[in-house]
């Protein structure tokens, strides 16, 4: 792998963490309200 890759490579993957980063709580809570709602 060329050094060109893996400064794309890191781009990628800091990307990635960081959508992760707001993407995880945003599905956790939509999780909570379908559970809730179909609880009550």
């Amino acid at each position: 792998m060329s050094v060109h890759d893996m400064e794309k490579a890191t781009a990628t993957y800091s990307g990635f963490m960081a959508t992760l980063k707001w993407a995880v709580p945003v599905i956790a809570v939509i999780t909570f309200a379908v559970v809730a709602a179909i609880a009550s």
